[in-house]
């Protein structure tokens, strides 16, 4: 069922809530369902895959546009912005193989269904109070949290994979 445009959904939360190790617990989750899953993450920082002095870094600071790095292992494009404006989450999307999913950490700002991480013990303000596209809370406190949200238990990662497959309309492996 893989396609060219899959959909994305998004896994929000504050700093340090837990969004990379759920994302890193449902891949592999996903890939037993037969699922192909990419994702994409948003940073505020640069993005250095190489050391300052190495070739790609050279190639850069000299002016390419794009650079490829290529090993046996895997590849990378770094694209040099300058000054044009971020890539917007669909152009990003589309630079991918394809595949069934794109998880999206990050992107607060694109319209696609997401869910919050929220841990109520870190004492940061919750998302889901302000955000529309928040369809349910991934919490390890549901005790600590006022909202009608379905809420998720952040350790069961079939759960919530379950709910972003039927939310977005992906079969589950039987």
């Amino acid at each position: 069922m893989i396609t060219r445009h899959p959909p994305l959904f998004g896994i929000a939360g504050r700093s340090g809530q837990g969004k990379t190790t759920l994302i890193e617990g449902l891949l592999p989750w996903m890939r037993a369902q037969g699922l192909v899953v990419n994702v994409i993450k948003h940073s505020h920082h640069s993005i250095e895959l190489e050391p300052p002095g190495k070739d790609s870094a050279r190639f850069r600071r000299a002016g390419a546009g794009e650079v490829l790095i290529a090993s046996p292992f895997r590849y990378a494009i770094v694209r040099e912005l300058h000054d044009a404006d971020e890539p917007p989450l669909a152009e990003l999307a589309m630079r991918l193989s394809d595949a069934d999913l794109v998880i999206v950490e990050g992107f607060a700002r694109e319209p696609i269904p997401r869910l919050e991480v929220v841990r109520p013990s870190a004492g940061r303000e919750p998302l889901y109070k302000t955000e529309v596209d928040i369809l349910a809370i991934a919490t390890d406190a549901p005790e600590a949290i006022e909202s009608t949200l379905p809420m998720l238990d952040l350790n069961d990662i079939a759960s919530i994979g379950a709910f972003i497959c039927e939310t977005i309309g992906l079969p589950l492996a039987r």
